[in-house]
């Protein structure tokens, strides 16, 4: 095992144990913080697989706006205070069934190969990796022509403009219908 795979397995591990405390707390604040955790150990994990633009995009995007964003809703509606939460026996057991199935998924997803995908992508064994998964190469491409940034946002903005504005409109909605309901308790 290389440095980089113990790092990787590191960054991972931290990641599933943030995941496991965001989502067992019982206080939001605590629980936003332990989301703060996992985002910043998906973005080592990018690092680690030479993706730099979306680890930093990770760290500056969820982690700090979003998750600023987060907390700042906790706090406006005023939730750190409630106690009263339906965490119990039943609560566990399903979550342990869902973790089964995930890892279930997860160990299935371990043995595709990129002529595994093809395959099952093109319905024919004749045909390759190389043929049927052409969009890797369009991206090597479009990277080695405008860099990554402008193979990243020249989808971001060109096709993909109106899911991007729409999910901007969505936060703020959030975080209009976040005041209009502190408003109402004021």
């Amino acid at each position: 095992m290389t440095v980089v795979q113990i790092v990787f397995y590191v960054f991972a591990v931290a990641a599933v144990i943030g995941a496991i405390m965001c989502i067992t707390q019982r206080n939001p604040i605590a629980s936003a913080f332990w989301l703060v955790s996992v985002m910043m150990s998906l973005a080592g994990v990018f690092v680690l697989l030479q993706a730099q633009f979306i680890g930093v995009m990770q760290v500056l995007v969820y982690a700090g706006a979003i998750m600023v964003l987060f907390l700042f809703v906790i706090m406006l509606l005023n939730l750190g205070g409630e106690t009263s939460d339906r965490r119990g026996a039943p609560s566990w057991v399903l979550a342990v069934v869902i973790s089964g199935a995930i890892t279930v998924s997860m160990a299935e997803l371990a043995s595709y190969t990129p002529d595994r995908l093809a395959h099952e992508l093109s319905g024919s064994t004749e045909l390759g990796a190389d043929v049927v998964l052409l969009e890797g190469q369009q991206l090597q491409e479009a990277i080695e022509a405008r860099g990554v940034v402008g193979a990243i946002a020249e989808p971001l903005f060109g096709s993909y403009l109106i899911p991007f504005q729409i999910t901007g409109l969505l936060l703020l909605t959030a975080v209009v219908g976040a005041v209009v309901l502190a408003k109402r308790r004021i």
